[in-house]
């Protein structure tokens, strides 16, 4: 008898829920639906970098892209095995006693402190800065050591410290904090009590500096010495972890009637949408998989035994089982990537929003057919202009630091910058500067790797800007100097999470075996262009002597 399995995606923008068959990992159905209230702005100010996220945002999503995934496919109830949830991270969330999130609570539900704290919000840089210098001179256990080094504004502990800190009356109404993965993986499940709720490894482990040598999570005097809150918090947080593969509980019944399942579906551990790409498609040893959106993550698996003791420097954490269980888990990855070409398409609309779609000579249906045919095709006329350049041209020289540094070496305070620029640059020479950047900052992030001792042998690209732009992807093949393969699937966190599900319902032995048979196909591979190697390692260099540059200057 067939069985199927869900898997549901938190990205920075929307949700998205893929209904999977198991035999062989074929899409029956999916739904996405994007986020109302962040979509509209609220609770943001990207002057201060602070990104919010109204849980309803998520509620909502939940039950539409589910619903309707369970009515187009008309697939019996009984049939539909489990669910598992990935999300983006660190994302934590105030929670009350009994696990409703507090902008859930009366005289919260506008309070942004009250509301998830979205990975790329950047507002915790002082408290972040705090962690690590306290865990460079406490003279204790370095508890930041299996993440990188360096801890990041970024995380969980930074995060919940800011919060803390700037309001009052959320640190009082608090009981506890929840990555975004474990409060919705919380929110599905029967068993309400929070003490027993399997927390994610994989959240725990690369974000909130938990590791099984240390007994779980910092000890109470390194928090004490941070605020007096955070040892208060840790008695109401977790002591062991959960990978995955493993069952967090049965869909609750009222969640079962709304969404049009039963209460036999198991919901498994919840985790975090690049470790489940990484899964959705067939990450294998030796292979680099990266997560290409808003950001990147960088996704590597390794064998204990050739890994051992060794930490790797300035990366986001090396997890045992945070991917795969039995293997440890090294995370890296760019804060921003796709939001640099974002930020520069935004630059140019300037115009066109404020004196084009302005204008009295156009009537409404004009600017609406206008507006939809820049957006169509804006970047593919800057990408096709782009690389025409010629690399003997001169071509600036830009970072990729407009969100901050993530890895290697996590820096928030540091800020993009461009340099030669000239009365011949014109917007394609910007641009084509900027798909430098961002891939030459990949090259930084599998040189440190590579450094340290973990050796890539194969690239795997997934996500949007994988499958949409080949010049993107060509330039990064030339910059790395390795073949890049594309994995087919639109939705491979969602198919990851769903690979999580068919283990956690005992449908596959493990995760490897429900990769191989439901991972996503390869569509495309780029092949480095052996003439253009020399130029990029010359660009690569200006590179290398900018970023010197500003961060002396910082």
């Amino acid at each position: 008898m067939k069985s199927y399995v869900i898997g549901l995606d938190y990205g920075s923008d929307s949700v998205r829920a893929v209904l999977i068959d198991t035999e062989n990992g074929n899409e029956i159905a999916s739904e996405v639906q994007w986020y109302a209230r962040w979509k509209k702005g609220a609770y943001c100010k990207a002057s201060i970098n602070q990104f919010r996220q109204h849980p309803l945002d998520h509620i909502e999503g939940l039950e539409t892209t589910i619903k309707s995934i369970v009515s187009k496919s008309n697939i019996d109830a009984e049939l539909i095995k489990a669910i598992c949830i990935d999300t983006t991270g660190s994302s934590p969330v105030p929670v009350t006693e009994d696990g409703t999130p507090l902008a859930l609570v009366k005289g919260f539900e506008e309070n942004p402190n009250a509301m998830m704290v979205l990975w790329k919000d950047h507002t915790a840089i002082n408290e972040a800065n705090e962690i690590n210098e306290l865990a460079a001179n406490w003279r204790g256990e370095d508890f930041t050591k299996y993440e990188g080094g360096i801890y990041s504004s970024e995380w969980f502990w930074a995060k919940i410290l800011h919060v803390i800190r700037d309001d009052e009356a959320v640190k009082n109404a608090a009981f506890t904090w929840m990555e975004h993965c474990d409060l919705m993986t919380y929110l599905l499940i029967d068993n309400k009590d929070l003490k027993s709720f399997k927390r994610s490894r994989c959240a725990a482990g690369h974000k909130a500096m938990w590791h099984e040598s240390w007994g779980g999570l910092p000890d109470d005097a390194f928090l004490n010495q941070l605020d007096p809150y955070l040892s208060k918090l840790k008695r109401n947080l977790y002591t062991n972890t959960y990978t995955s593969d493993e069952v967090a509980g049965n869909l609750s019944q009222e969640w079962a009637d709304t969404l049009g399942l039963t209460t036999n579906t198991v919901i498994a551990v919840g985790t975090f949408d690049a470790h489940s790409g990484a899964v959705g498609a067939k990450i294998d040893e030796n292979t680099l998989v990266r997560v290409m959106g808003t950001s990147t993550c960088d996704i590597i698996v390794s064998p204990k035994e050739t890994i051992g003791t060794k930490t790797v420097r300035g990366i986001c954490g090396q997890v045992d089982g945070s991917v795969i269980p039995g293997l440890i888990g090294l995370e890296a990855g760019q804060s921003a990537f796709g939001d640099v070409l974002a930020w520069f398409k935004d630059v140019l609309y300037w115009p066109v929003d404020n004196l084009v779609l302005s204008s009295n000579i156009l009537s409404p249906e004009q600017k609406e057919d206008l507006k939809e045919e820049i957006d169509a095709t804006f970047i593919k006329k800057l990408s096709e202009q782009a690389a025409a350049i010629p690399l003997s041209e001169s071509i600036p020289t830009a970072l990729d630091w407009i969100n901050g540094r993530r890895t290697p070496d996590a820096n928030q305070e540091l800020k993009a910058a461009m340099s030669n620029l000239s009365l011949g640059t014109r917007a394609p020479h910007i641009f084509k500067a900027l798909i430098n950047a961002i891939c030459f900052g990949s090259k930084k992030i599998v040189d440190r790797f590579e450094e340290e001792g973990v050796k890539i042998d194969t690239v795997i690209g997934i996500g949007g800007v994988a499958r949409k732009s080949t010049f993107i992807m060509q330039t990064l093949a030339n910059v790395l100097n390795k073949p890049i393969k594309v994995a087919a699937s639109d939705q491979a966190p969602a198919l990851g999470a769903a690979i999580y599900a068919a283990v956690a319902a005992g449908i596959y032995p493990n995760v490897i075996e429900a990769s191989k048979n439901m991972g996503s196909d390869f569509e495309a591979e780029y092949i480095p262009e052996s003439d253009k190697i020399e130029d990029y390692k010359l660009l690569m260099d200006s590179y290398s002597e900018l970023c010197a540059f500003i961060e002396s200057v910082k």
